[in-house]
This record gives structure tokens, sequence and C-alpha cells, in this order.
């Protein structure tokens, strides 16, 4: 039976090792993806070739009329719809023979990690997860390469116990230019012009009496003309330049300058030669 910590491996490996097409390939999904290794690799290819295997063993039994062909045809294409490969209604076994390996690749927690923009890289979003920075429906999951459910797409949220659940720390991706406008734009309250506000139709503004009518629509123009001011007081007016004060001209060679100009092109005087003093014999004679 063997021990059950070594469990049975998970993937197959190309049937020739040296082929320079498939090897491009492969290392393109890897760079792309974030992935560690060829191995990660190979056991999503493995995984999309066993369900394209039981998609044609379906088939060929459906053509023979078996029954439980067409349950196990009905199982297979649920779990596919709940792990996100395939629309939740109207998948065929057709649609899963068109399944290919970025397909598998696009549902793992580390590429989905990435995509939400809990990450800048593929590679930050791995680190994140093998960290347990990252929750899936509440519970930490250290796993990069889990197949996220339909259902728990939507769950990925940071760890609350993870310091990367702050919205100020230094590690978070910034939100980028068209998140910011997006997000000011929701933030920003609704302008309602008075023209739209004309062009309603009269099914709209319909009451009991034309005069609640009137006033109705009077309301709503100073509301939209409230809301155009309200904008425009939010908004910082630039302020005006100061004037620059104009610098007194500088002379052109001041005079400390000119006289110190001159004093060079002066030629430099002869230093004055002292007399030669005579020896101490000629002096006693001169005595």
């Amino acid at each position: 039976m063997g021990d059950p910590k070594f469990s049975r491996r998970k993937y197959d490996t190309p049937a020739h090792p040296w082929e320079g097409e498939r090897i491009r390939q492969e290392s393109e999904l890897v760079a792309k993806y974030g992935l560690k290794n060829k191995r990660e690799l190979w056991k999503a290819q493995s995984l999309v070739r066993g369900f394209r295997a039981q998609s044609r063993d379906l088939q060929a039994r459906l053509r023979t009329g078996d029954k439980q062909a067409a349950i196990e045809t009905e199982q297979l294409l649920k779990r596919l719809a709940r792990l996100g490969l395939l629309p939740e209604e109207g998948g065929t076994l057709n649609d899963v023979l068109a399944l290919n390996t970025e397909d598998i690749l696009a549902r793992r927690l580390q590429t989905l990690t990435f995509q939400r923009g809990f990450a800048n890289t593929p590679r930050q979003a791995r680190q994140f997860i093998t960290h347990g920075h990252l929750s899936v429906a509440g519970r930490r999951v250290t796993i990069p390469g889990y197949i996220i459910k339909r259902r728990e797409q939507d769950a990925i949220a940071y760890q609350p116990a993870s310091p990367l659940a702050h919205d100020l720390h230094p590690a978070r991706p910034k939100p980028t230019a068209e998140a910011a406008a997006l997000a000011e734009a929701a933030a920003a309250p609704a302008e309602v012009p008075a023209e739209a506000v004309a062009a309603l139709p009269h099914e709209v503004l319909k009451v009991a009496k034309p005069k609640l009518e009137r006033l109705i629509k009077e309301e709503l123009e100073v509301e939209g003309e409230d809301v155009l001011k309200a904008v425009e007081a939010a908004e910082p007016a630039e302020p005006e330049p100061e004037p620059k004060a104009e610098a007194p001209e500088k002379p052109a060679h001041p005079p400390a300058a000119a006289e110190r100009k001159k004093e060079k092109e002066r030629p430099a005087a002869e230093p004055e030669r002292k007399p030669k003093r005579a020896p101490k014999e000629k002096q006693k004679e001169a005595e």
C-alpha cells in the first residue's frame, strides 16, 4: 500500500525533452503567469488533458445510448462550471474539448490575486500568498496554484491579521490613474442639468394637479443649479501669480573691477637695486 504521505505524481512530463518550439512556449507561459518552474505548467496541462480525454470518452458512449454516460456528462459539466471554466448554463462536451492550458492557469489564486490588484506583479502575488497575506472566503490560503471556484472569485482579500490589510502599507500596489478617476467619479455628486430635466418625458412627471407638476420641475432645476454651484465651490481657485519686483540694473563694469583691470594692464615696475658692499680689506684701506 505504501506510506500515504508519498502521493503519486499528478503530471506527465513531455515525451521528448529537447524540442525548441515547445521549450519556448513553456518559457513564455512560465514568465507570463509567474510560475515557479515548469512542473506547475505540466500539472495544468495534465489537468486539461484529463478533461478532454473524459469528454471524448463520454461522446463515444453517448452515441451508443449509455445512460450512465449522460449522468457523467452532467456531472462533468457542473464541475467545470463550478471551477469557472465553462458557463453555468449551456455548456457542452465540445466546449470541454476547446479548453487549453491558459484557461486553467487563469483560475489559479496567484493569477487572480494579480489581476484583482492585490499585487504589482505575478511574482509578488506568489510571495504574498506563500507568506499568508491572502485569504479566500475568510480562510487563509498559502497555495499559489489553488484553483479558485466561481463562488470564491469575489471573496479574495487580504488576511485581516496581515500588515498588508492596512491601506497605507508601502508594499500594497498603488491605484492606477484609471481606478482613481473612477473612484472620484463615483464619489462626486451627480449633476442634474436643466436641459436634462426639460427633456424628461411627460409620463415621468405626471401628477394629479398641473400646478404640482410645475413645482416639481422648478425644484429639479434648482437642485441641478445647486449641485453645479457646489462642484464649482469645491474646486480650489488657482492663486494669481504675484508680480515680480524688477531687479536694479547692474553696471556692466563696476568701478572697483575697472580699477583692478587697469592695474593688471600696467607694466610692473623694476625693483630698486641696493648698492653692493665693499669687502672689509678695501674698507680698511679707505680708512
